[in-house]
């Protein structure tokens, strides 16, 4: 066995026990099968995670609807002190969850930190806004009647998450439901079932009373029947742009609201006159961050010709450079892929990409050996001049692939920027802030950065245009998603 097996194998005996959470208990019945769980460093198994089938449905969404009354009308100050303990309580447990995520999904552990501290950061966002959400009084004449408006709370929200970043995801979408006085039923991704089950803990440790938030693990027919049910008041999704058809889909059946974060294929545009210094190790680090397996990461790199070898070549350096391996060394910087259909999907991108001459191959493009040999790893690729029409510039491909376009003008920059369907976060680097300022307003994403910042903040907006979704998480517009506006006119 090899020390790499044997650290994980043994960290695997700490993890939380899986299971279906509904009403404060755990739920045996309905059960329909077992996910096999892959540890994604090693290839191996390590536990078997049990499913409920669709009945666990409505068994879930009961219990939340017979929360609902008691949790609406709690006192608005208590329900911030209750995400107020939780946000403690989750920082008091960040090794642990940063131990999880490297685990469940290979999230190198000073990333898996990173994760903790911003669940920690965005519980405490919303617990302050259980109780100041507010409505407004229209001037009216003495004549007419008195008109204003308060929030309310949708009822039973359903939210449904994605792998990569599960505890982030947690975090961005159950504090604001709850916080304006709504309860959930949540569906994690199969493979990322130790995430949300510690979270359910915490939250009953917090107070949370019963049913208020309920934990459904199941397959993509569970996931169909929650978004369909009828008491569903809000769906709250993030995932791929596919799968975001089928909840519309469902979701049409009953006129049920959704938000979607989706996808994106961001750019990073670096103008001849931006600080190489900075903007060449952000430019490569972006793209890599959880092996590439992001949204909002800056996977097509835009340069202007005259620095374009330079950046090329700077970037290929750090790209050698960043350390790749066992996601529980403090050094690594890039883990594996989550699974194998992961792997075989992001590999046939890069042999694709090479088969069509989409590209000029820079380093990378396969699979890592030695002691890597059996998990999802897969080599940090650059492809350079590449086709802005190919696929390997136009679609998703969530993995450590980088692919690098020159442009003239700024013109050209921006056109590129906004040729491909998604519209979630876009990158400028550049020392002329007018030419910054132009960008911010014709590059279409919900999100521009400018100058080497990330991608979200807590008390902003957050999400995308086009397939890469509607609907706004973080900040006030994120709690106003879930809490809708009734007016009052009194005479």
């Amino acid at each position: 066995m090899s020390a790499l097996l044997e650290r994980h194998l043994q960290a695997a005996r700490a993890l939380p026990t899986p299971a279906t959470i509904i009403g404060g208990r755990a739920v045996g019945e309905h059960l329909t099968g077992a996910h096999r769980q892959i540890d994604p460093s090693t290839g191996a198994a390590y536990a078997e995670i049990p499913l409920s089938g669709t009945a666990a449905i409505d068994q879930a969404v009961a219990a939340a609807q017979a929360a609902f009354p008691a949790w609406r009308d709690t006192a608005p100050e208590v329900r911030r002190e209750i995400l107020e303990r939780l946000a403690a309580l989750i920082a008091a447990e960040s090794d642990n969850f940063a131990r999880i995520a490297s685990i469940e999904n290979g999230v190198p552990i000073s990333f898996g930190h990173h994760f903790a501290a911003m669940a920690v950061q965005w519980t405490r966002y919303y617990a302050g806004w259980a109780d100041r959400l507010e409505g407004i009084c229209s001037n009216t004449h003495k004549d007419e009647p008195l008109v204003f408006t308060m929030p309310e709370p949708f009822g039973v929200v359903a939210i449904i998450i994605t792998w990569n970043a599960p505890l982030l995801s947690l975090a961005m979408k159950i504090p604001p439901a709850l916080a304006a006085g709504n309860t959930v039923v949540l569906k994690p991704a199969e493979f990322t079932p130790f995430t949300a089950t510690r979270y359910m803990e915490l939250a009953k440790q917090a107070g949370l009373p019963d049913g208020v938030l309920n934990l459904v693990l199941g397959d993509n027919d569970v996931s169909a029947a929650l978004t369909r049910h009828p008491a569903i008041a809000k769906i709250s999704f993030t995932g791929g742009p596919l799968t975001a058809t089928k909840i519309m889909a469902a979701a049409s059946e009953n006129l049920t609201p959704v938000l979607f974060e989706l996808g994106g294929k961001g750019a990073n545009l670096v103008f001849a006159d931006a600080n190489l210094e900075e903007a060449i190790p952000f430019s490569a680090r972006m793209p890599l961050l959880n092996a590439g397996q992001g949204c909002a990461l800056p996977t097509r790199l835009l340069v202007q010709r005259p620095v374009y070898d330079q950046v090329v070549e700077g970037v290929a350096a750090c790209f050698a450079a960043f350390p790749q391996g066992d996601p529980f060394d403090p050094g690594t910087f890039i883990g594996p892929l989550i699974n194998r259909a992961a792997l075989e999907r992001v590999t046939s991108f890069i042999e694709r990409a090479q088969a069509e001459r989409s590209g000029r191959m820079v380093c990378g493009g396969g699979r890592c050996g030695g002691d890597l040999q059996d998990g999802y790893f897969v080599q940090p690729t650059i492809f350079a001049d590449v086709d802005p029409a190919s696929n390997l510039a136009q679609r998703e491909i969530f993995g450590p692939v980088l692919s690098i376009i020159p442009f003239d003008s700024e013109e050209e920059g921006l056109a590129l920027a906004n040729g491909t369907e998604y519209g979630l976060t876009n990158y400028v680097q550049t020392s002329d802030m007018r030419r910054a300022r132009r960008l911010a307003r014709q590059l279409r994403s919900g999100t521009v950065g400018v100058n080497g910042t990330g991608n979200m903040h807590v008390s902003a907006p957050f999400g995308g245009v086009g397939i890469s979704g509607f609907g706004r998480e973080g900040g006030l517009e994120g709690i106003r998603e879930f809490a809708g506006t009734k007016t009052v006119l009194m005479g």
